[in-house]
């Protein structure tokens, strides 16, 4: 990585880290198991790690933008990354709607459950439902714009409104030439602390994946998993073949082994497995990218707005979802009615956030607008959404990093040497 003012430090204890999470994750799911009752009561201990991450997202975010920009030199150059981003998000997410509906007419989770709507316990999922009207109601627009300069820092973690105050802010910067230099110097060393405050935090990681993990087994248990257990197997096989296929053919197009740069991230993936956050491991993703050989306005860039507009796995588990509750409740969606479906689905998935239980709304938004579904059928899949929730953020995870790498080459700002260097099957992973 080429050496630039602000750079992160590389998280000292990669390999420990890597089995310190692998050991956790074990050891909690093997607790829940044993006591659940107990299990569940390590809840917090998740819960408080992925909010120490989330506080320091924000402000890492708006610095490594902040600097990618001033790097650059060129707002024109900005805009071109971006632009090419989006047009890469729409192109991979529009695949991975597609093979969720076609896997899911393929297999045909939820034939012959034969649910009688009536039977549905509404009030289970009464709360996601409104949640869902609240944010099919909001304008997009403006949920993008925060309402002070600070509040896209002190409210709800929107990673679109800290870009969009990173964005105005580096243009401006760049504005005003020379005398930029004293407030770079500054973001620079203020970025050096955030980030080895974020190595502090991911020293904690075992202990975070190790209660989410003990709460989702002790929470929902086995059961959960052998009554829906074809929609999960059907849910991870898509996942699967979405990452070994479509970004896995990708990947090859662009030079690199998608098995080999998944092992090379793999302690950054046990992470979001064991906190089924794919936020959790946001920061070391962007370390990662740049230590491969991307350059680092790219990354500062693509990573953040993937996080909203790249969500590939989300994307799978709503039209899985959809028609599965669909197959389940015995209701035949008209061609028409599963294109809007997909339609919306592409749109309500923008912006879903990497925490556990943002796809569940999702979903309840979705399905407003097919009023042959009833909402209340979510009730289906409530007590394994968690245990998908593990592979939507994985598959979110491995996409976003795909898709820097992809815009890195396509804007010629990928060191390629680099990228064959770290990724060779000679060479052991970090």
């Amino acid at each position: 990585m080429p050496e630039h003012a602000g750079a992160p430090a590389p998280a000292p204890g990669g390999g420990r880290l890597y089995l310190q999470v692998l050991v956790a994750i074990a050891l909690g799911a093997l607790f829940g198991y044993l006591a659940p009752i107990q299990a569940i009561a390590l809840k917090p201990l998740g819960d408080a790690f992925i909010a120490l991450v989330k506080m320091l997202i924000g402000p890492i975010v708006f610095c490594t933008v902040v600097l990618g920009i001033a790097g650059s030199g060129d707002m024109r150059r900005v805009g071109r990354v971006g632009a090419r981003a989006l047009v890469y998000f729409e192109v991979v997410s529009t695949l991975a709607l597609a093979l969720g509906l076609a896997v899911v007419h393929w297999l045909r989770p939820g034939a012959g459950f034969d649910v009688d709507p009536k039977s549905l316990d509404a009030a289970a999922v009464a709360q996601y439902a409104r949640a869902a009207e609240a944010q099919s109601a909001t304008d997009f627009l403006l949920h993008i714009v925060p309402r002070t300069l600070f509040d896209a820092f002190t409210g709800q973690g929107d990673l679109l409104q800290v870009l969009l105050v990173a964005l105005l802010f580096g243009a401006a910067l760049l504005g005003l030439g020379t005398a930029r230099a004293p407030v770079l110097d500054f973001i620079a060393s203020f970025a050096r602390v955030l980030f080895g405050m974020m190595n502090l935090v991911m020293r904690f990681a075992p202990l975070g994946a190790a209660g989410a993990m003990a709460f989702t087994v002790g929470r929902y248990g086995v059961d959960a998993l052998q009554s829906l257990g074809a929609l999960m197997l059907c849910f991870y096989l898509t996942c699967a073949l979405f990452v070994l296929g479509v970004l896995g053919t990708i990947a090859a197009l662009t030079g690199f082994s998608i098995l080999r740069f998944i092992v090379y991230l793999k302690a950054e993936l046990l992470t979001v497995l064991g906190t089924s956050s794919s936020e959790t491991a946001l920061v070391p993703l962007m370390d990662k990218l740049e230590a491969l050989g991307c350059d680092r306005a790219v990354v500062g860039l693509v990573v953040p707005s993937g996080y909203s507009f790249n969500l590939d796995g989300t994307n799978i588990y709503l039209t899985m979802a959809a028609l599965f509750v669909a197959q389940a409740l015995d209701i035949d969606l008209s061609w028409r009615e599963q294109a809007t479906l997909l339609a919306v689905a592409m749109l309500t998935s923008k912006g879903a956030s990497g925490v556990t239980g943002a796809g569940f709304v999702t979903l309840a938004a979705t399905l407003a607008v097919v009023p042959a579904i009833p909402v209340a059928g979510l009730a289906l899949i409530l007590g394994i959404d968690r245990f998908m929730s593990e592979a939507r953020a994985l598959t979110n995870f491995i996409g976003n990093a795909v898709a820097t790498v992809v815009v890195a080459r396509w804007e010629g700002a990928l060191d390629r040497e680099r990228l064959r260097a770290l990724l060779s099957p000679a060479r052991p992973g970090p």
